[in-house]
């Protein structure tokens, strides 16, 4: 397996506040970008509103300071085109107001209040169309009240995310990868339940992991399928493969004739199916096209199988780290999980040899709270959440070990 790239610890903490959009058809973006119709600072009676229109939510944070009194607003990141300070600008209770980058993948909002006043709300809504709409409320408060109340927050986590260090250097040899699987499409709808399909539902939360994957500094996704159309479950890996990926994780949501099973669970392939496996892809694939940067073409089936085998002593165990790493990150993220979370099973989807793969099972159909989940971007923010930690601490635990492995 190729040696994973470096990334950045800043990206496990953007994490905690992330909410995802699903993801628009066209290029990706890492950019939130500023709506000026849809942004104002205005009084409140006594107090203050502050709304920012953003074309995408983004992880951020709201707190005070004193000496001067102000607001700030951090966000990852924001692009102020078409900000202008007379327009956005309009209230008494606020004498100055200024924005722009913080540090690289980061932007600031600050506006000088004109006394003492505390956050008495704030919150970022999505909209049906993906946009994202942060409300902060400001209510008057006593001198000593407001002092007692400002300061950057007391969260390690964004404490070392603000902090001034110096920008991460350039991996070595580019962004990690993700080979996104929306599972089934096309003349392959797989369960359906009331009205859905999990073709559909997984490649809306496919793009949505893509696109969180894709603002994800040293992190890049693609995608096996990216609208309603079948592709073959050995072309997936193809395509994973011709894309460089490092990792391959395959989205599913099944339904049960009996039984109430709910959550996500994560799959490996079984440990007994992998000789198999390996014999399967050696009878059905091109030479060219069964390990990353090594060409068997004119090796027999014996030889190929063995390659394979051998890559999977090492894929196989990182397999099973990535899957523990996704369990972990889902649970930190409040996603529900089933109750055996963590499973393995001779599925076709996870035969690859040289990259670890999953298959992540992120709901039943045949549960109506999975489907109610399932069916916004609301409910699968969680999920897409939960798999985007767990990516990002399997990769960072994958580059502390490169250094103890054999060569």
């Amino acid at each position: 397996m190729r040696r994973l790239r470096d990334l950045f610890a800043a990206a496990t903490l953007a994490l905690a506040c992330l909410l995802t959009a699903p993801a628009p058809a066209q290029e990706l973006s890492g950019l939130a970008r500023f709506d000026p119709a849809r942004s104002v600072v205005t009084d409140a009676g006594a107090g203050l509103s502050v709304e920012i229109g953003l074309s995408i939510p983004v992880p951020w944070r709201v707190y005070t300071l004193a000496d001067p009194s102000r607001l700030v607003l951090d966000f990852r990141e924001v692009d102020w085109t078409g900000a202008r300070r007379e327009t956005l600008l309009n209230a008494d209770n606020a004498t100055g107001l200024r924005f722009g980058p913080l540090r690289p993948g980061w932007s600031r909002l600050v506006v000088d209040l004109a006394g003492p006043l505390v956050v008495a709300s704030a919150g970022m809504e999505v909209t049906p169309a993906g946009r994202a709409d942060l409300t902060v409320r400001l209510d008057p408060a006593s001198q000593a009240a407001f002092a007692a109340a400002s300061g950057a927050p007391d969260d390690s986590g964004w404490d070392d995310l603000i902090a001034d260090l110096p920008p991460p250097a350039p991996a070595k040899d580019g962004p990690l990868v993700v080979a996104v699987d929306p599972g089934h499409g096309g003349i392959d709808p797989g369960a359906e339940r009331a009205g859905l399909t999990e073709a559909d539902l997984m490649l809306a939360l496919g793009r949505e992991l893509a696109e969180a994957i894709n603002r994800t500094d040293g992190m890049q996704a693609m995608l096996t399928r990216d609208d309603d159309v079948f592709v073959p479950l050995s072309q997936r890996m193809t395509l994973a493969r011709a894309a460089g990926a490092s990792v391959l994780i395959s989205l599913h949501a099944d339904a049960l004739e009996e039984g109430r099973a709910t959550g996500a669970s994560i799959y490996t392939l079984d440990a007994g199916a992998s000789g198999e496996a390996s014999e399967r892809m050696a009878e059905r694939h091109d030479r060219g096209d069964l390990l990353g940067g090594l060409d068997l073409s004119g090796q027999d089936d014996t030889v190929a199988t063995v390659l394979m085998d051998l890559a999977r002593l090492e894929t196989g165990p990182a397999s099973d780290r990535l899957a523990m790493a996704l369990v972990s990150g889902l649970q930190s993220r409040g996603a529900p999980l089933n109750s055996r979370p963590r499973r393995s099973a001779p599925l076709a989807v996870l035969n690859a040899a040289d990259f670890p793969s999953v298959l992540v099972e992120t709901g039943f159909l045949s549960s109506e709270a999975d489907r109610e989940r399932l069916s916004t971007a609301e409910g699968r923010a969680p999920l897409v959440e939960g798999l985007l930690l767990g990516i990002v601490r399997f990769a960072a635990g994958e580059e502390a070990r490169a250094p103890l492995i054999r060569r």
